[in-house]
């Protein structure tokens, strides 16, 4: 779509949603409901298939009842307002099935270490942060990048200058670390005798002193003492980060749940009468009891918001070398990962979890982590017998060649990051060299061996912006510019596949049946583009614009 047809979408699409009305001799007999707007002369991707294309959609009660010029003809009248699409590009609503979201929302509002390049810029950045803070308010946020600035990682002197009066609780950008100043570690009463926990580990220096930094269960454990936000303050947050996503075309979203933040905003804000968007909020596995009392009293939540299953980490993240490997690290051959949740937990969580019906997602990044995933969801889907339970492993990342059919023949949903591939393959060959790399991020490989993968963005470890997970998807090429062709080139993707595994794929991972594809009976979730996704990439494909996005038939964005 040029410049000048742009324009004429936009304000003739104003126009029309006020009056105009189409009336044209029904070209087939009527044998549905009278449509209440007509989508027309549009470029329609219906999500099908990678390519499987309309020209017009026509929506009644928030749900599409016709695809098609003929058949949105036969089932228009007087009454139908008419948008001219004017040949843009249209597609599903974007799914997002794997976003730490209220984290992400409250990090808005916070410093963002991310660019940081060396250890003076990492303390200007808080101590500018701190000096328009009153003394005694939190910093946190963060998203620093060890790998960044060499990667040694920060220590709490590199900043406890500047912040004698704010305690600082800034978090690696995965998510698996964080880096605590002496005054919040005063302020939650943690010292040299903490004992250390499992799951996790705790940074020291040579005479035993804290660097600061918390990893894993450590990390969730000191997080867990700080004091929590408003829910007032909560839902805020999560309002304005639903309309900076809806802005990037994203129409649901689901949060494999580390807590229970998002499950309670989001029905909070449902129950307000103001959800903008499909929300599907999980919680930690551990409280798997806990949800399904909530289940078995209130069903599974409604059209916008639902809560139907649990989330587990099993290791950790590559970066944190954190991850679970059957090899040692090769830039610290003393580890080869670490476990976060016990096995044997993890079995009998699972198990009972499944058996009251409730989808089960689990984390697991290496290698081994992953055999042992899937091996757990064998055992218990043999136990509890057949049922329709969509398992689902996030992220799937590092894998051995066995494990790509176990995918397909388990029915084993990979919910996976492109940006990821994109981001690590910086520096990923330092902590497992090329050969375990080769199936890494193995997205051509997965699907080639039948495997249902969906895309996500993990933000705010990755930019909320599904184009960026599209193009690294399609290019593979390394955000430092050293691999333009694509980094193990042979996992790319189509752009097809990959937005299926942004719409339709993510609507299965997300047990959302009724949206993910443009057809009949579905929700009337789309996006009306500036461009054409499927034959673009690179700059041209990042400098696309949503122009409009609609949620059930409700312009929710332009």
């Amino acid at each position: 779509m040029n410049i000048v047809d742009r324009r004429r979408f936009l304000a003739g699409g104003t126009a029309l949603a006020a009056q105009m009305v189409l009336w044209r001799k029904a070209a087939l007999p009527r044998s549905g409901p009278m449509i209440e707007t007509a989508f027309t002369n549009g470029h329609v991707w219906t999500g099908d298939g990678a390519a499987v294309f309309s020209d017009a959609l026509g929506i009644t009660g928030g749900r599409i009842v016709a695809l098609g010029r003929d058949a949105v003809t036969a089932l228009s009248g007087p009454r139908t307002q008419v948008i001219d699409l004017a040949g843009a590009f249209v597609t599903p609503g974007i799914i997002d099935p794997h976003v730490h979201f209220t984290t992400g929302a409250l990090q808005l509002s916070q410093p963002v270490l991310r660019d940081a390049k060396n250890r003076g810029q990492f303390a200007e950045v808080v101590a500018r942060a701190a000096s328009a803070l009153p003394p005694g308010q939190w910093i946190t946020g963060g998203n620093w990048d060890n790998d960044g600035w060499g990667g040694e990682l920060p220590h709490r002197n590199w900043i406890d200058a500047v912040t004698a009066d704010t305690p600082v609780a800034v978090t690696r950008y995965d998510l698996h670390m964080v880096l605590l100043n002496s005054r919040a570690l005063a302020a939650i009463g943690v010292d040299e005798s903490i004992a250390e926990i499992a799951g996790g580990v705790i940074g020291r220096d040579a005479s035993g002193s804290l660097t600061g930094i918390f990893k894993d269960a450590a990390k969730d454990f000191v997080l867990s003492l700080i004091p929590a936000e408003s829910d007032t303050m909560v839902d805020a947050a999560n309002r304005t980060a639903m309309q900076i996503a809806l802005s990037k075309g994203i129409t649901q979203l689901c949060e494999p749940g580390m807590d229970w933040l998002s499950f309670h905003s989001m029905r909070r804000i449902d129950a307000s009468g103001e959800m903008p968007m499909r929300f599907n909020a999980m919680v930690p596995l551990a409280d798997w009891s806990k949800l399904a009392r909530i289940v078995a009293d209130e069903g599974k939540g409604g059209d916008k918001v639902r809560w139907s299953g649990c989330k587990a980490i099993f290791d950790g993240s590559l970066g944190s070398r954190t991850a679970l490997f059957y090899e040692p690290y090769l830039d610290d051959p003393t580890t080869s990962g670490i476990i976060v949740t016990d096995p044997d937990d993890l079995r009998a969580w699972m198990t009972d979890a499944d058996a009251a019906g409730l989808q089960l997602c689990i984390h697991a990044i290496g290698d081994k982590a992953n055999d042992t995933v899937l091996d757990v969801m064998d055992e218990v889907a043999a136990k509890n017998g057949p049922r329709d339970r969509r398992f689902r492993i996030e992220h799937a990342q590092h894998l051995k060649a066995e494990a790509m059919p176990r995918f397909a023949s388990s029915d084993v949903i990979a919910s996976v990051q492109p940006y990821h591939a994109i981001d690590d393959g910086r520096w990923a060959v330092r902590r497992i060299g090329p050969q375990r790399l080769e199936t890494t991020y193995a997205f051509h490989s997965l699907m080639e061996n039948g495997a249902t993968l969906c895309f996500g963005s993990d933000w705010p470890v990755a930019p909320l912006d599904p184009l960026t997970g599209l193009d690294a998807a399609i290019t593979r090429a390394t955000l430092d510019g050293e691999h333009p062709q694509g980094w193990y080139p042979r996992q790319r993707v189509t752009a097809g596949q990959a937005l299926l595994a942004y719409t339709r794929n993510g609507a299965r991972a997300t047990m959302r049946d009724d949206t993910g594809t443009l057809a009949p009976g579905k929700h009337a979730d789309f996006v009306v583009w500036d461009r054409d996704l499927t034959g673009v990439s690179g700059k041209e494909l990042l400098s696309a614009n949503a122009l409009q996005t609609w949620v059930g038939g409700t312009k929710r964005h332009g």
